[in-house]
């Protein structure tokens, strides 16, 4: 072939090969085929545009009543949608979710954890949400995020996340599977500036958006706490998300939500976000400072509260001259104190708790993750 180069030749030769092995009735050569797919589909966005006709024989494969034909087919139909849009929707078109769904039930692990990263790959498309979700994926997607294994644990939180921005009653239904103790359980032993970090976090500022969420996320031990984790140390991205549900929490409820959010820490992320947040979180921070500076009980005038009178004057100070200087300066003598008063309050609700000082009856969320 004349103007191609040996290598390129070589490959234009295995993608026809592979394409006629699909077509025969030996189960070795299709399962062969499939195994090529994969492998010329692994990298070369090329290769996915020439094997677009694979998808049909493929997804015909994951029909057959023979293991042996799935992971290879299921494998080689992943790689055939990654960053291709229009084999994401010829895939979903040939009828492939029927059978990936049914393999997030599958006894076998690895068949469970390839239809998971399947739907992952298939849900990044904005045609496919919809339908993915009328199949009833979501709470089967929750199953795999209790018991999964670790990456299709990873995979399947990453799935919801994409399911959940196109419905709002893809929302409700997470709720309903009681998916919140599995999200944070994920969020706690991920890194924080990781991407599924960013995915656990997004997926939590919407559900805090419906009671529910809220009560779910306070009464899980750690939950509020991984959340200022993130808001401290996530991404920009992460921490844009990690505010806004806090915000979102204590704007629904100040009285009640007040306490939680203050218990964990959060005010050194907040200041620190009113200065080198994104253009979103900055406002939010804001926001959510003047909610938690402004406390529902009354304060004996004896007793100011000098880190308040910091966060105050941050605030107020944040749009004039010099701000980054000053806000330093200020976010430097606010972190010290705070330490300070924390111990302090810790000292003393080690001696006496009353109910003015904790109005939430539980102090679990105090206790350091397990995880």
């Amino acid at each position: 072939m004349e103007g191609f180069s040996p290598e390129a030749e070589a490959t234009a030769v295995a993608v026809r090969r592979a394409l006629e092995l699909l077509q025969l009735n030996d189960p070795v050569l299709r399962v062969q085929a499939a195994r090529d797919i994969r492998r010329l589909t692994k990298t070369s966005q090329r290769c996915r545009r020439q094997l677009r006709q694979a998808v049909a024989p493929l997804v015909s494969m994951l029909r057959v009543d023979s293991s042996e034909f799935h992971e290879p087919a299921l494998l080689a139909l992943l790689n055939l949608a990654v960053q291709d849009e229009k084999n994401k929707i010829s895939i979903v078109e040939a009828g492939a979710l029927e059978p990936i769904i049914s393999f997030l039930k599958s006894p076998n692990p690895n068949l469970q954890e390839y239809a998971t990263a399947s739907l992952l790959t298939l849900s990044a498309s904005p045609t496919n949400k919809p339908i993915i979700s009328a199949c009833g994926t979501i709470p089967l997607l929750v199953n795999i995020l209790r018991d999964g294994s670790p990456q299709a644990k990873v995979d399947a939180v990453m799935a919801l996340s994409n399911l959940s921005t196109t419905q709002p009653e893809n929302l409700s239904i997470i709720l309903e599977t009681n998916a919140m103790p599995f999200i944070v359980s994920l969020l706690k032993t991920c890194r924080k500036s990781s991407k599924i970090a960013e995915k656990c976090s997004a997926l939590i500022e919407s559900l805090v958006g419906y009671e529910k969420g809220r009560i779910s996320l306070t009464s899980e031990e750690g939950g509020v706490l991984a959340v200022v984790e993130v808001l401290e140390n996530g991404t920009p991205q992460s921490r844009e998300h990690a505010v806004g549900a806090l915000l979102t929490m204590c704007q629904s409820d100040r009285c009640k939500y007040r306490e939680p959010i203050l218990r964990e820490g959060v005010i050194p992320g907040l200041l620190e976000l009113t200065v080198q947040g994104t253009p979103k979180s900055q406002p939010k921070a804001r926001t959510l400072l003047q909610l938690l500076r402004e406390s529902p009980y009354s304060r004996p005038k004896a007793e100011p509260d000098i880190l308040e009178n910091i966060v105050c004057d941050i605030i107020s100070q944040i749009d004039g001259d010099d701000q980054s200087g000053r806000a330093k300066k200020m976010l430097a003598e606010m972190v010290q104190v705070s330490m300070e008063q924390s111990l302090r309050h810790l000292q003393q609700r080690a001696l006496v708790c009353t109910p003015s000082e904790m109005p939430i009856a539980s102090c679990a969320s105090e206790v350091s993750s397990k995880y």
